[in-house]
C-alpha cells in the first residue's frame, strides 16, 4: 500500500459541480469504508508554472466494487482542478488504502455528510443494511450529488441546502433525530458541522479532512488536538476518530 501504482480511468460522471471518476485497480487490496488514497495525475502534475500541483492529494474512497475505486472531486485548487480534467483512458497515480476507517457498532447508524464529505459515507452506506442518511449542500446544483446514494438499496437520503433550493432550508444538523439515545452518528463535512456534532456529546465518529503532504505519518503536517492532551495524526490515527477523543475539530 505504500508504493504508488498507475491506474486507468474507466468511467467519468458529473453530479452538479462535482466529478466522479472510477479507476481500475487490479493490484490493490480492497479498502475499508472511510479509508483514503493519495492521488496524482500521471501527466501534467508537478510541473509547469510555479510547479503546481506538486504533492499528491488525499481523497476518501467513494465506492469500491469489483476491482474498481470511485473518487469524488470538487474544484477547489490546482490539484483538484487537474484531477477533474481526467478522462477515460487517462492514468492516475494512486497510493493506498491508507488510514483508519469507520467502525460499525450495535447502535442505530445515522450518516451525516456535508458537501464533498458525502464521499466516505457512501462507502459506509454500501456496507450497512439500513441507515438514515442526512446530506447538506450549498444549493440544488450541489445537491445533485445525493443521487450517488440511489445505487445503495434501501437508502433514501434526506437533503438540506443553505438556500432552500432543494430539501430542507438550513443546516443538515437540523435534520438530526430528536432522540439520539440509541444512535451512533457517522459524519464527514465542514469543520463547523463536525464541531457541532462533537459538541452534542453523543456517540459519534468523525472523518476529518486535512491537507496531507505524505499520507504515511512521516511529516506531522496533519495533526489534530486530542481531548486528553497531545495530538494525533489524521493520516495514520484517522481520518476517522471517535468524537470523544477530540478536543475540538480544527478549522482548515
Amino acid at each position: 500500500m505504500f508504493g504508488r501504482r498507475a491506474c486507468t480511468v474507466v468511467r467519468r460522471e458529473t453530479y452538479g459541480p462535482y466529478v466522479v471518476i472510477d479507476v481500475h485497480d487490479p493490484d490493490g487490496r480492497p479498502p475499508a469504508p472511510g479509508q483514503f488514497y493519495m492521488l496524482a495525475a500521471v501527466e501534467r502534475w508537478g510541473g509547469g508554472e510555479d510547479e503546481r500541483p506538486f504533492l499528491p492529494r488525499a481523497f476518501s474512497v467513494l465506492r469500491a466494487r469489483d476491482g474498481r475505486l470511485s473518487f469524488l472531486f470538487d474544484d477547489v485548487g490546482p490539484g483538484t482542478n487537474r484531477l477533474m480534467e481526467l478522462e477515460v483512458e487517462d492514468e492516475l497515480w494512486l497510493a493506498g488504502p491508507l488510514g483508519e476507517g469507520w467502525r460499525t457498532t450495535e447502535r442505530r447508524p445515522v450518516l451525516i455528510g456535508g458537501g464533498v464529505g458525502v464521499a466516505p459515507l457512501l462507502a459506509l452506506a454500501d456496507d450497512l443494511d439500513d441507515a438514515q442518511v442526512l446530506l447538506g449542500f450549498r444549493d440544488a446544483h450541489h445537491a445533485e450529488a445525493a443521487a450517488l446514494f440511489n445505487a445503495t438499496p434501501g437508502t433514501v437520503p434526506t437533503v438540506a441546502t443553505d438556500d432552500g433550493s432543494a430539501g430542507h432550508r438550513g443546516l443538515v444538523t437540523d435534520l438530526l433525530p430528536d432522540d439520539l439515545s440509541d444512535v451512533e452518528l457517522f459524519a464527514c463535512g465542514p469543520p463547523a458541522m463536525l464541531e457541532a456534532i462533537r459538541a452534542l456529546g453523543v456517540p459519534a465518529q468523525l472523518a476529518l479532512e486535512s491537507g496531507m503532504a505524505c499520507g504515511f505519518g512521516a511529516c506531522f503536517g496533519c495533526v489534530t488536538p486530542l481531548a486528553g492532551g497531545g495530538y494525533a495524526r489524521v493520516c495514520v490515527d484517522g481520518p476517522v476518530f471517535a468524537a470523544a477523543e477530540l478536543a475540538e475539530v480544527p478549522a482548515h
